[in-house]
C-alpha cells in the first residue's frame, strides 16, 4: 500500500531529524530487509526492515537507503536517494508489483532512485568528502564488505587530496535515539494496536475450556488480528498448566485442563507498530486458592511497577520495585526463606523470577533504543514505551515448595506510555484483576 501524504510528511520530519543528527559530514545507509526462504522455493511473509521503514515507508526487499545531509545535484535537492529492484514484467506476475525507481521517486517523494545494481557505482559519489558514515556493522553481512571496501578505495584515492570517511558510526547513537521517543501519529497506532489486541485476548478468555487443544485458543486471537489487518507481531505463546512455566513456549498444541491455568502472550502488529500482552486465568473459570494466592502477588508487582513510569524516574525502577513485592510473596508463601534484602542480593527470588520487568515496544517488539548511559541507568523521558511484564514460574516437582504451587505459571504484562502527567497504559481493554477475570469467563 502507497503511503498517504500524512504519512509521507512523517517520513520526511524523520529523515530530517535524522540528517540533522548526522550532520553535513556524515552519510547514513541503512539497507532493507531480504526475503527468507522458508521451504525450498517459498518464503516467509516478508516484513521490512524496522529501521528502513520507519524513514521510508518502501515495503519492498532488496533495497538501500542513504541519506546525504546538504546534497545537491545540478542544482537540486539530492539528500534522499534510493536503490531499489528494476521493474521486471515476468517477476511481477508471479510476486507481485514493483515501484522501480520510477516509482520511488513518484510515489515515495524520494529525492534520487537507481537499481540495486547501481548501488555499488554510486556509493563513492556518495561518500566522497565526507568524514562519517552512519551504518551498523554485522547486521547486514551481504552489504559490510562492499560498504568497507568502497571506504577503502575512496581513502587510496584521498592520498591525492579527496577527504574520505574515516569513521564508522552504529546507528544506536542516532536513528535508534530517534525512534525510542515515539511522536504523537506513533502513538496513535500503537494505542490502536494495543486496543484490538486486548479485544483478541477478551475473546480468548471467553472461548477458553477444558478439552480444547491451545493452538484452538490461539487461532481465535490471531483471527481477530486478521479481521482488524493486522499481524501477529511476534509467535504467540498459549500455554496451558506447566507449559507456562515455560518462558518462550512456542509448540501450542496441549489440552486444556480443568483446574489448570493459561498464560497468552500475544500481540497484534498494526502499519508497523506491534502490542505485546499477557494474561494468565483459569481453563475453568476460577481461579484456585494456590493460584490466586501466586496470581495476586504478581498482579500488586504489575501495579506497583506501572506507577515507576515517570518522567525523571530511572529506567531500572520498575524492575526494582516488582523484584522487591515479587521476593516479599514467595517469603509470605513460605517459597523462599530469609529476609527480603538479603534473598534480592543473592538473586534468590531468579529460581522462580527469571526475566526482566519489561522492555522498549515500538516497530520492534523489543525495540530499539539504550537502557544505560555510560553505565547507568538512563531516565524515563515522555514519549517513551515500555512494556511492564512481572510473574512468578513455579515448575512442577520444584524442591521444598508445597506441591499446590507446582505447575504454576503466572505473567501479567502491560503496555504504557510514560506522559507528562504519568504513566499511561494502553492495554487497559484486558481485565486483570481476579473478579473481573471471573466474571468474564463466567459470561
Amino acid at each position: 500500500m502507497k503511503p498517504n501524504a500524512a504519512a509521507l510528511k512523517e517520513y520526511a520530519r524523520r529523515r530530517a531529524a535524522l540528517m540533522k543528527r548526522i550532520g553535513r559530514d556524515g552519510v547514513a545507509i541503512i539497507p532493507s530487509a531480504r526475503e527468507v526462504i522458508r521451504a525450498r522455493d517459498t518464503h516467509y511473509r516478508f516484513r521490512q526492515d524496522s529501521d528502513f521503514m520507519y524513514l521510508s515507508g518502501f515495503p519492498e526487499p532488496d533495497a538501500m537507503l542513504v541519506l546525504v545531509p546538504g546534497r545537491k545535484v545540478d542544482g537540486h535537492k539530492a539528500e534522499y536517494v534510493l536503490f531499489v529492484r528494476s521493474r521486471d514484467p515476468a517477476r511481477e506476475i508471479w510476486d507481485g508489483r514493483r515501484a522501480g525507481p520510477e516509482g520511488a521517486v513518484h510515489d515515495y517523494e524520494v529525492d534520487e532512485a537507481f537499481t540495486i545494481e547501481e548501488f555499488e557505482e554510486q556509493l563513492p559519489q556518495l561518500l566522497g568528502g565526507r568524514s562519517r558514515v552512519h551504518y551498523t556493522m554485522g547486521e547486514h553481512p551481504e552489504w559490510d564488505a562492499k560498504i568497507a571496501a568502497c571506504v577503502r578505495e575512496i581513502r587510496e584515492v584521498s592520498r591525492r587530496g579527496a577527504m574520505a570517511p574515516t569513521d564508522f558510526v552504529a546507528l544506536e547513537t542516532s536513528l535508534h535515539e530517534m525512534r525510542l521517543h515515539k511522536s504523537a501519529s506513533e502513538l496513535k497506532t500503537l494505542a490502536e494496536a494495543c486496543r484490538i489486541s486486548a479485544e483478541a485476548h477478551v475473546l480468548a478468555m471467553r472461548a477458553a475450556r477444558p478439552g480444547l487443544r491451545e493452538w484452538q485458543v490461539g487461532a481465535e486471537i490471531e483471527a481477530h488480528f486478521l479481521r482488524h489487518g493486522m499481524q501477529p507481531g511476534y509467535g504467540s505463546i498459549v500455554g496451558g498448566g506447566a507449559n507456562a512455566c515455560i518462558l518462550h513456549y512456542v509448540e501450542n498444541d496441549d489440552v486444556l485442563r480443568d483446574g489448570e491455568l493459561l498464560l497468552i502472550d500475544a500481540g497484534g502488529e498494526l502499519d508497523g507498530y506491534t502490542a505485546d500482552i499477557t494474561r494468565s486465568f483459569p481453563v475453568g473459570g476460577r481461579f484456585s486458592k494456590a493460584q490466586r494466592e501466586v496470581y495476586e502477588i504478581v498482579l500488586a508487582a504489575n501495579e506497583a511497577a506501572i506507577k515507576t513510569l515517570k518522567v525523571g524516574e530511572s529506567v531500572g525502577k520498575p524492575h526494582e520495585v516488582a523484584t522487591r513485592i515479587l521476593t516479599e510473596g514467595l517469603v509470605d508463601l513460605g517459597l523462599l526463606k530469609g529476609s527480603v534484602k538479603d534473598l534480592i542480593r543473592a538473586g534468590k527470588q531468579r529460581r522462580f523470577y527469571m526475566h526482566g520487568t519489561g522492555h522498549w515496544l515500538g516497530m520492534d517488539v523489543h525495540d530499539v533504543g539504550r537502557y544505560r548511559i555510560d553505565g547507568e541507568y538512563r531516565r524515563f523521558e515522555a514519549g517513551m514505551v515500555m512494556t511492564v511484564e512481572p510473574g512468578l514460574y513455579i515448575a512442577p516437582g520444584s524442591e521444598g515448595v508445597d506441591e499446590r504451587y507446582w505447575g504454576i505459571g503466572i505473567r501479567i504484562e502491560d503496555d504504557v506510555v510514560v506522559t507528562d502527567d504519568g504513566p499511561r497504559v494502553l492495554t487497559g481493554g484486558v481485565p486483570k484483576a481476579v473478579a473481573e477475570i471471573e466474571k468474564l469467563m463466567a459470561a
